[in-house]
């Protein structure tokens, strides 16, 4: 049976949260999962994985450091392997900025590193106000405020298109038959 590897760097607990559903997904298509979490100090081996993919929020416009230093530490196990991506990102709440060609902090990621996946996604994020600390509640409502995004404190929503996701869980499981 295939091992599937999903590396995940999470701000606030979304990108988990769309991991699990991977997870579950890949799962039931016959194939393992194991859900791994990136955090500075994380020492994770990609050996047992057939394929892996990579999930990384945003958080003010950049995705978190040790997701380019997981990539670039680990370039060569992951151009082996058709590897996946995909970004959690608020702005991704618009139709027009899913697409990586559109995305700005997805085309500015991929400048910056020397992976090409196979297959990329794109979902909006999560906005939800009453988990987040001071500085974060007000940057991230000026910034939505900016956008035209929602801004009162009582919110908590939800922009994932959880249909994409499940297209995104497909599309790694068909890499994975591809190269069986």
């Amino acid at each position: 049976m295939a091992q599937i590897g999903f590396v995940f760097s999470t701000v606030d607990g979304h990108t988990l949260e769309i991991c699990r559903r991977l997870k579950e997904i890949v799962e039931e298509h016959g194939f393992s999962a194991t859900l791994l979490e990136l955090t500075q100090d994380a020492e994770i081996d990609l050996a047992p994985f057939d394929q892996v993919v990579i999930g990384a929020s945003i958080r003010y416009g950049k995705h978190r450091p040790e997701v380019t230093q997981f990539i670039e530490d680990n370039i060569d196990v992951l151009e082996s392997m058709q590897g996946a991506f995909f970004s959690v990102n608020a702005v991704a709440r618009k139709p027009e900025k899913k697409d990586p060609h559109t995305n700005p902090y997805v085309r500015k990621f991929f400048k910056t590193i020397n992976w090409q996946p196979a297959v990329i996604g794109i979902f909006g994020g999560r906005i939800n106000y009453s988990i987040y600390k001071f500085w974060d509640k007000t940057m991230i409502r000026f910034i939505m405020w900016m956008t035209n995004g929602p801004t009162s404190l009582d919110s908590n929503v939800d922009f994932t298109n959880w249909d994409e996701v499940e297209a995104f869980g497909r599309a790694v499981c068909e890499l994975r038959r591809v190269r069986q």
